[in-house]
């Protein structure tokens, strides 16, 4: 059985790595790069960057992307530093990439170190989603002057955009047993306030607060999947349709689904956000009876 792609790929880039033609602290190419050099799929390219880290060749550095590991490295890390390399693994490869070991590994240090800075993976990924959502505070709106709704569909809007940057961030919130974040809490403060200033009763406001963001929330899981998917496939959603548009258009065929069918001919557009968009406005149209329509006491 031959040498797989990925693995003479990785060999040829360890290769140069060892001549010193590619220095510590300098990047590597990247997934993209070698996609376009080689001619692979983003799966095998992706391949070709992890079997470098598992040879302890390369690390993930914040702000920079992958590079030759070495003397060049920074000095010993820090808490932030830390949580910022944790948020750069999960990035690229969402948190089923992410470990203690692969973090060491990332970081240039022996795997019980980092249990100097964090006490496990649970206490890692509170940190990753406070700062994520440190990163991204509520808007600076007053509910008095633009309104309520005005204030939710800014909140909602801006937590979507969060979830985009950070597709993994999605699977880390739970509203049943959540994580105890200072700065995903005050999202939560936020939105209340902005219902409490318009009169709605206090034993409402974190419900109806709670259920906007659960609703962004649930919309976005999807998008660390699909992220996923694409990296397995090389196809992004577009390309993976068109590859299946003969057994759409069979099942079509059928007349089973006029509807559907009318639909997929009118050319409409469809993805997630316009999903999110369109719940977003229904879920505040119900909340509208539910709060008054003036600020309190004006």
């Amino acid at each position: 059985m031959g040498v797989p792609a990925y693995r003479k790929i990785a060999d040829r880039i360890a290769a140069r790595i060892a001549s010193g033609e590619l220095a510590p602290g300098e990047r590597i190419p990247s997934t993209r790069q070698i996609m376009a050099e080689h001619g692979v799929a983003m799966a095998t390219a992706t391949r070709v960057i992890n079997a470098l880290r598992e040879q302890g060749l390369v690390r993930a550095r914040p702000g920079l992307g992958t590079v030759v590991a070495g003397e060049a490295d920074e000095a010993a890390p820090d808490r932030d530093r830390v949580v910022r390399t944790a948020i750069a693994i999960a990035d690229a490869e969402g948190l089923a990439g992410l470990s203690m070991r692969r973090l060491a590994g990332e970081l240039g240090m022996p795997t019980m170190s980092v249990y100097r800075h964090v006490a496990d993976k649970e206490e890692l990924v509170l940190l990753m989603m406070d700062e994520a959502m440190g990163a991204t505070p509520p808007p600076s709106l007053d509910p008095a002057v633009v309104g309520w709704r005005a204030c939710l569909e800014a909140l909602a809007r801006l937590q979507w955009d969060m979830y985009r940057r950070h597709k993994w961030l999605a699977q880390a919130v739970s509203f049943t047993r959540p994580l105890l974040a200072p700065n995903a809490m005050a999202h939560t403060e936020w939105a209340m306030r902005a219902l409490d200033a318009y009169g709605m009763k206090p034993s409402l406001q974190f419900v109806a607060a709670a259920m906007v963001a659960n609703y962004v929330r649930g919309t976005a899981v999807n998008l660390e999947e699909e992220a996923q998917a694409e990296q397995e496939t090389g196809m992004d959603d577009a390309a993976w349709m068109r590859a299946r548009f003969d057994q759409l258009e069979a099942v079509l065929a059928t007349g089973r689904l006029p509807m559907i069918a009318r639909f997929i001919a009118s050319d409409e557009r469809f993805d997630l956000d316009l999903l999110l968009e369109f719940g977003l406005q229904r879920l505040l149209d119900g909340l509208e009876p539910l709060v008054g329509a003036r600020p309190a006491g004006a």
